[in-house]
């Protein structure tokens, strides 16, 4: 007996117009973050070659950092398209808590290198909680203030309990110690309470405390070598051959490339290892080094870009919560890159913060990476409720 199967034009109709939905979203599929995210990443493993190639021929570690990277745009796929960001509101606290419960873990059963304990071993496989809290806690804040209704802009009050939110992992973080990534949370964590709008009166109240609490902070807060390298920030040539070394070279390294630079892997200050860390906190260094002042602009200039972009996706969020988390991701960026390139120049002092997609290291990384991540779900779910 023959059937005659009368559904099969409208299946090919079914199958056509969803062929033709998918590539409608395609067509409209923010991939700014992403396309700019990959140069930068192409850059910086170019130069991360360059600046380990005299004395890594054997490690590799830009092997290591594209095995990272890999990883991270498979955790990227996961989350552009599987979720909705929505979701990170309704698991805030939970990721909070968890990464607060690392850091505590860190301090307890942690690895130690280079007189830091920052990182938790599993097997050949590490991870650094302190890199992964940054965007813990703004997605936090972003819950916390999500449903806020207040009106007039916040007073002291209002802001005490997001301030015990961040304090709490800024002291974990400082015990290890890591006063870079702590002073990034605390930079982001100011950035946010600034864009929510804080009466001014609360400001000055603010500005006061900070006053009173700095040279306090700065006699008994920071470590002895913590005290020097603000020493040498104002005057490098009081150590130079200390505290006041990394920054020195540094400097010499980023001016020696003059206009043009010097050319790939012929820097002389990498190369011939006069610059420390030239592979983490100082890979802008090396490229500066390496393609002189021009080639320092293009990158500066897709830094600039991608930070716009990272804003303009805040500014188009359609939900508040979209909106403070996109902003507080931004903040992460905007400040790891201001204090890196201001560091490796001499105009910050030197606390060690890593540059975004740059600088070696898997942890960073994977973060950044993240919060691409995040900034392109938010992208492109604009229209979605």
């Amino acid at each position: 007996m023959t059937h005659t199967v009368m559904e099969t034009p409208m299946a090919l109709d079914e199958s056509a117009m969803r062929t033709g939905y998918y590539e409608q979203e395609l067509r409209k599929f923010n991939w700014t973050m992403l396309i700019l995210m990959v140069l930068i990443f192409g850059i910086g493993i170019s130069n991360l070659m360059s600046a380990t190639g005299v004395q890594d021929k054997s490690l590799g570690l830009y092997k290591t950092q594209l095995i990272y990277f890999s990883s991270g745009l498979f955790v990227i796929a996961a989350i552009v398209l599987l979720v909705h960001y929505s979701i990170l509101s309704r698991f805030a606290y939970a990721i909070y808590f968890a990464n607060l419960i690392l850091l505590v873990l860190v301090l307890v059963l942690g690895r130690a290198s280079l007189g830091a304990q920052r990182w938790i071993g599993f097997g050949a496989f590490r991870i650094q909680p302190s890199e992964f809290m940054k965007l813990s806690m703004v997605i936090c804040l972003s819950k916390y203030f999500e449903n806020d209704k207040t009106i007039g802009g916040y007073g002291f009050r209002d802001l005490i309990l997001p301030a015990l939110l961040v304090a709490v992992p800024a002291g974990l973080i400082m015990l290890q110690p890591d006063l870079g990534t702590a002073m990034i949370i605390l930079l982001a964590f100011g950035s946010m309470m600034l864009f929510i709008r804080i009466q001014p009166r609360t400001l000055l109240i603010l500005a006061t405390c900070a006053a009173i609490v700095a040279p306090l902070a700065y006699r008994y807060g920071l470590k002895p070598y913590q005290r020097q390298r603000i020493i040498t920030f104002v005057n490098p040539m009081s150590d130079p051959k200390g505290a006041g070394y990394n920054s020195i070279q540094s400097m010499i390294a980023v001016g020696s490339g003059q206009l043009t630079g010097k050319g790939w892997a012929k820097g002389t200050q990498s190369q011939l290892n006069f610059l420390p860390e030239h592979h983490t906190d100082f890979i802008f260094s090396v490229f500066a080094e390496e393609w002189g002042f021009l080639g320092a602009m293009v990158l500066v200039s897709l830094y600039l870009t991608f930070l716009v972009n990272g804003l303009s996706i805040a500014y188009q969020a359609n939900d508040k919560f979209g909106l403070m988390l996109a902003f507080g991701i931004c903040t992460i960026f905007f400040w790891h890159t201001v204090v890196n390139l201001g560091m490796v120049m001499g105009l910050l002092p030197i606390v060690g913060v890593p540059l975004p997609f740059m600088s070696y290291g898997g942890s960073s990384l994977l973060t950044s990476m993240i919060g691409v991540a995040i900034l392109t779900n938010i992208a492109n779910k604009k229209f979605m409720f």
